[in-house]
């Protein structure tokens, strides 16, 4: 009877292992999926003669924090995190995304999709390094043979993709800059996430990536407006007082490429489309990224979002007609043969240190209608 039951509770055990890997892995498939649509819709703005790598940023923070915003106030919820740090996650996030968006001006999506590999050794040490995780050597044979199949991807990408972009080398330092800063933003979003409730992280990485681009790209806005009230002062002091000086003009501020980009636009209903594919598959892409970060972690996410070129081959595929080889096939059952390997080998996390003043069990605090009144007075972490 005894036996029994072990044997019960082991291929119970074996089951429930067997569903989680199938639901991680469908699950960053689909994250994969939305990343590549956002990166198709990219380079069909480009195609289309658009360079406003902030814009497409600002309109997939706004719908985040409109939509997640709207779910914080309808809880009345206190934010369990100081400001601040969303301040510093927003702004990370904002530079990978810039990054990303602006290497496609520069270089071949081939590139942009090899050297985006650097972000995976980063996110290993990050999360080595801040969050207590240890990897076995099998989750690291499973990280190189995702890779690997990575490889083999671009080998039928290849000769496919015409072209090397206009500036190679300064888009691939853009994608590995990019990298970098996407590998801290998913560590992170990784530690936020295992602590406190994912709709508030979400909410304010919309908000603080919204007032980040924002200041991106108006950041002359504020000269500008003392620019004409100095201009229209001085000019009127001279006429009453007759000042024998000679007007000296501040100089205009206003220079940033990207609003120049966006004034010389045609826009046309391609063009908004694209706009509006962008922001809804990028929306996708940060709603469902919080519950592979919370299952598996940073690596496991970066790792599933290796067959965003796949997925973009088959958009080529229906959209353009193209073709593709035996090897895109191969490289793609590489990836997911490491995806498994991976998944299904991964260690217990060690603690994640508590986020402020030692405290583990973090809890949300409704905003009763008692105490609204007097939450100026109180500290908000």
């Amino acid at each position: 009877m005894n036996l029994m039951n072990a044997i019960i509770s082991c291929w119970s055990g074996r089951s429930q292992m067997a569903l989680r890997t199938l639901y991680l892995l469908l699950l960053g498939q689909l994250v994969s999926f939305s990343l590549a649509l956002s990166s198709f819709t990219t380079a069909v703005i480009t195609d289309l003669g658009v360079d406003a790598p902030i814009t497409q940023s600002v309109l997939c923070y706004l719908s985040l924090a409109l939509a997640y915003g709207g779910i914080l106030l309808y809880r009345r919820q206190r934010l369990q995190v100081s400001w601040y740090w969303y301040l510093l996650l927003g702004f990370v996030d904002v530079q990978g995304n810039f990054l990303f968006n602006k290497a496609f001006q520069f270089t071949s999506i081939s590139s942009v999709t090899l050297l985006d590999c650097c972000a995976i050794p980063c996110a290993i040490v990050f999360t080595w390094v801040f969050l207590g995780t240890r990897y076995s050597v099998w989750q690291l044979f499973g990280a190189s043979l995702c890779v690997l199949g990575l490889g083999l991807m671009l080998l039928s990408d290849a000769e496919m993709a015409g072209g090397g972009g206009s500036r190679p080398l300064l888009g691939d330092i853009l994608v590995i800059a990019g990298a970098i800063f996407f590998a801290m933003s998913y560590v992170g979003e990784e530690f936020l996430v295992k602590k406190i409730d994912r709709v508030e992280v979400v909410c304010m990485i919309g908000v603080y990536g919204l007032l980040v681009s924002v200041v991106q790209l108006y950041p002359f806005l504020l000269g500008d407006m003392i620019t004409f009230t100095y201009n229209k002062l001085y000019t009127s002091l001279c006429g009453m007082i007759k000042f024998p000086f000679a007007f000296i003009p501040l100089p205009s501020f206003r220079s940033t490429l990207e609003l120049k980009s966006l004034e010389s636009v045609k826009w046309s209903t391609d063009i908004i489309l694209s706009f509006v594919g962008n922001a809804a598959s990028s929306f996708m892409f940060y709603t469902l990224v919080p519950f592979v970060l919370k299952l598996s972690g940073a690596t496991m996410l970066i790792l599933s979002v290796l067959t965003s070129d796949m997925w973009a081959v088959i958009l080529r595929i229906f959209c353009y007609h193209q073709q593709v080889n035996w090897t895109y096939y191969l490289a793609f059952a590489a990836v997911l043969i490491g995806l498994i390997i991976y998944s299904t080998t991964a260690k217990d996390l060690l603690p994640i240190p508590a986020l402020e003043n030692g405290n583990y069990d973090v809890q949300y605090q409704r905003l009763d209608d008692e105490n609204m009144a007097s939450r100026g007075k109180e500290s908000f972490y």
